[in-house]
């Protein structure tokens, strides 16, 4: 019997809806009931996640950990995370229930290792950046990333911002730059840490776009049809 996925949202509605689609859309389906049995919780109470983490918010974990607990009550057979940022609060959401919880950092490092990357760029807010996630998943996998600097960064959030007002060209001049310059520092690819980005930026000849959202989709989608002891969940 095929698994169902529950998805932790309401920390971005675009990241959730995001995953939401790109996991329908990269299923093989012949008929409407191939598709995997997808819940979410998008549960708008939950705080900002980067503005706990930097010591300036309400912690976010007992709300995450609410919709962790309702959509194993639901029925998921494990859970995924849309937001990049959030993943700072796994461990004490995964001891919350009683079924696993997919890494989106840990995979995407899984996927660069598989693809012989060493040395990667991580074009993200300034959350993501400082939770250090994509960092330590990477080096436990031996793959060396580059941050972009202060000044870069705050370029990021200039670029963030303008796609989320509808800014999409002055988005995409502002990540292309920084993109170009972890490219320059020896990056042979560029994580999107951030939902956004993908929206502007794509794969092209000069520059490889590492989606984490798609890596998890994927594996979302080969670990609901696995079934009895083949299954294996982080």
């Amino acid at each position: 019997m095929q698994k169902v996925v529950g998805i932790i949202g309401g920390m971005g509605p675009l990241a959730t809806v995001d995953l939401m689609k790109k996991v329908i859309s990269y299923t093989p389906a012949t008929r409407d009931q191939d598709h995997i049995h997808i819940i979410a919780d998008n549960f708008s109470q939950i705080p900002d996640r980067t503005t706990a983490i930097l010591g300036k918010g309400v912690d976010p974990c007992p709300y995450m950990i609410q919709s962790a607990q309702r959509l194993e009550k639901a029925g998921a057979d494990f859970l995924v995370i849309a937001c990049n940022t959030a993943h700072f609060f796994f461990e004490s959401v995964k001891k919350s229930v009683h079924i696993p919880i997919l890494h989106m950092p840990v995979e995407t490092a899984k996927f660069l290792q598989e693809n012989h990357f060493k040395k990667v760029g991580l074009l993200a807010t300034d959350g993501t950046i400082n939770t250090k996630l994509y960092q330590h998943s990477c080096q436990n996998y031996d793959i060396e990333v580059i941050e972009p600097d202060m000044v870069m960064q705050k370029e990021v959030m200039d670029g963030i911002y303008a796609i989320k007002g509808g800014k999409s060209a002055k988005g995409f001049m502002s990540l292309s730059t920084v993109a170009n310059n972890l490219i320059e520092a020896g990056a042979e690819a560029i994580i999107a840490g951030c939902t956004e980005i993908p929206l502007v930026l794509r794969s092209s000849d000069e520059m490889i776009i590492i989606d984490p959202t798609e890596i998890l989709a994927k594996t979302i989608i080969k670990i609901a049809n696995e079934t009895g002891k083949s299954a294996q969940l982080v």
